[in-house]
């Protein structure tokens, strides 16, 4: 794999982790079977393309892109679907996740 094919995959990835992580809200404890189903796959889905990126992607770089574009659309989702909070310091630490993850993109 190439490592522009790699990035593709990482970022496939950490889509499938908000995925799952929002999952849980609806999970319900993991007693909604349907939505913990949904969870277990996007989770198993997301830990394959982070296996298969850090192939070829130092895996410390490859791991905190995951973790950074994960957390990061978990926030906006919760934001979006959960009204959770938007104040200042929330999205500028938001902005500095996302800084961060982009600065660890250019340094690889």
């Amino acid at each position: 794999m190439k490592q522009q094919t790699a990035w593709l995959v990482l970022v496939g990835a950490a889509f499938f982790e908000t995925a799952w992580a929002v999952g849980l809200e609806y999970a319900d404890g993991f007693s909604n079977l349907r939505a913990t189903a949904f969870v277990v796959v996007a989770l198993v889905v997301s830990m394959a393309g982070l296996a298969k990126a850090v192939e070829v992607l130092p895996v410390g770089t490859a791991y905190a892109v995951w973790t950074g574009i994960g957390a990061v659309g978990t926030v906006l989702v919760g934001i979006a679907l959960f009204d959770e909070s938007t104040s200042p310091v929330r999205l500028l630490c938001l902005v500095a996740i996302v800084a961060g993850v982009v600065g660890l993109r250019f340094a690889a």
